[in-house]
């Protein structure tokens, strides 16, 4: 993982063409953070902006409640293929 910093807040595209058959949305939890919420509202993981020294990575999380941790479910350089596997696990 580098050290760089980001500096402005990078936007994570919304409205997909996989997102939208879905019905997943996310929700801001913070600049580099979102919520990845099912049609009713469920919670399915995190969407977490990495910098990368090639890009901008898109880190998909979920909480594991039994230690109040999040773990790691993968790091991706489509925003899609992060919520994919979000959805499938």
């Amino acid at each position: 993982m580098s050290d760089t910093l980001i500096t402005s807040s990078p936007e994570v595209p919304y409205a997909t063409p996989r997102l939208s058959t879905a019905k997943e949305h996310l929700v801001r939890a913070s600049s580099h953070l979102w919520r990845v919420q099912d049609a009713r509202g469920r919670v399915l993981g995190h969407l977490r902006l990495i910098p990368d020294p090639l890009g901008i990575r898109y880190r998909a999380e979920r909480l594991h409640l039994a230690t109040a941790a999040f773990r790691l479910v993968g790091d991706f350089w489509r925003a899609d293929d992060a919520i994919a596997a979000l959805r499938a696990g």
